[in-house]
């Protein structure tokens, strides 16, 4: 199961080589000479920090949205503990009875 952050981290990776790929492109001495270039490349870069920081913020909800549920599913089980503790008896028994018939 991949993470939260590893799956930020591979995805702000392949961003980063196609920047990488783009900025060389951009970087050619050949283009210095045309203004649109300029913009495009300051352009380039506003754009990357806003997709950094877009990326940060919602891998931070997503975290915070786990920790929370996780929280409610530790307070349910702290007030209800015969619940919890009947459902797992009653998913063991279904799975040890379909196991059982095989």
């Amino acid at each position: 199961m991949t993470s939260v952050s590893e799956t930020t981290t591979v995805t702000q990776g392949e961003l980063e080589k196609l920047v990488g790929d783009l900025r060389g492109l951009l970087a050619s001495r050949d283009l210095d000479g045309i203004p649109e270039i300029k913009q495009l490349r300051q352009r380039l870069d506003d754009g990357i920090q806003t997709v950094r920081d877009a990326t940060v913020r919602a891998a931070q909800q997503a975290a915070d949205q786990a920790r929370e549920a996780a929280r409610v599913a530790d307070r349910y089980a702290h007030d209800e503990p015969w619940r919890v503790a009947s459902a797992a008896l009653a998913v063991g028994a279904l799975v040890g009875f379909l196991l059982a018939r095989r």
